[in-house]
């Protein structure tokens, strides 16, 4: 398989960074989605990745699909094409660990769907989010409407994708679209040292916690509790709750070191 041309993923410290770069902009297009796609497997598979950033460098996130590729395609033939894309993005959103979007610049359309797929959002103050597909005559194809009214509601949600507006930060934070807002030049930073906290917890717990709350919200009550339940009850043949237990009792909470097994 060539090497990966748009999307790497580094890692240091436990922490993965999956970095978009496909200047100027980071359009995506169906070579950069797959490559996000590999990336993610890759997060997914490394016992070194304990938490992931997604990034698109200090200019800009993602700022919308390649439009030039997509107005070639016609409705067979996008049915194709967004079925890729989104099983990418579900590949991102999947990640049994915790995941942050660093957001600086834009992110919309694909970008902000893409976005939507971390566990939070981490935007500068001149950053500004969006689904602006509606102002070419579309909706968006990849989670727009669906991971957004998940995130903020059905009515803010509609705002967003019947007007097409872009939403600087301090409105996106007050919306609930981003999870904090900071200087621009400290956005990464910030996801890191975030990502960091995460990579020192118990992996496994971590891994169920997140399937419990992502699971749990795509059907009724009961079936989310009986998930909780048996992701509960399963922590408990593992080394780590044994360490977390032991360390609690004997140190304190806070002291444990988790080794993910």
């Amino acid at each position: 398989m060539a090497a990966p041309e748009f999307v790497t993923l580094s890692v240091e410290d436990g922490v993965g960074t999956v970095r978009l770069d496909r200047p100027k902009m980071n359009a995506i297009d169906e070579q950069l989605y797959t490559e996000v796609r590999a990336a993610a497997l890759e997060a997914t598979e490394r016992e070194d990745v304990r938490a992931v950033v997604i990034y698109g460098g200090e200019r800009v996130f993602a700022a919308g699909a390649d439009i030039k590729a997509m107005s070639r395609l016609t409705g067979d033939s996008m049915v194709a094409w967004g079925r890729e894309l989104t099983h990418s993005f579900t590949t991102v959103a999947r990640i049994p660990k915790p995941v942050i979007a660093a957001i600086t610049g834009y992110a919309l359309g694909g970008g902000y769907e893409l976005a939507l797929c971390a566990d939070f959002r981490i935007m500068g103050a001149g950053a500004k989010v969006g689904q602006p597909e509606i102002l070419l005559g579309v909706i968006p194809g990849a989670g727009g409407t669906q991971r957004l009214a998940r995130l903020v509601g059905p009515a803010k949600a509609k705002d967003l994708v019947f007007t097409g507006r872009h939403v600087g930060a301090e409105e996106a934070l007050e919306m609930g679209l981003a999870d904090a807002v900071v200087p621009d030049a400290e956005v990464y930073s910030t996801a890191v040292a975030m990502a960091r906290r995460f990579a020192a917890g118990p992996p496994l717990a971590l891994a169920a916690a997140k399937q419990a709350i992502d699971e749990g919200l795509d059907g009724p009550i009961e079936q989310g509790l009986a998930l909780e339940s048996r992701l509960f009850a399963g922590l408990f043949d593992t080394e780590d709750q044994a360490t977390g237990m032991r360390s609690f009792l004997e140190s304190g909470p806070g002291k444990a070191t988790f080794t993910g097994r």
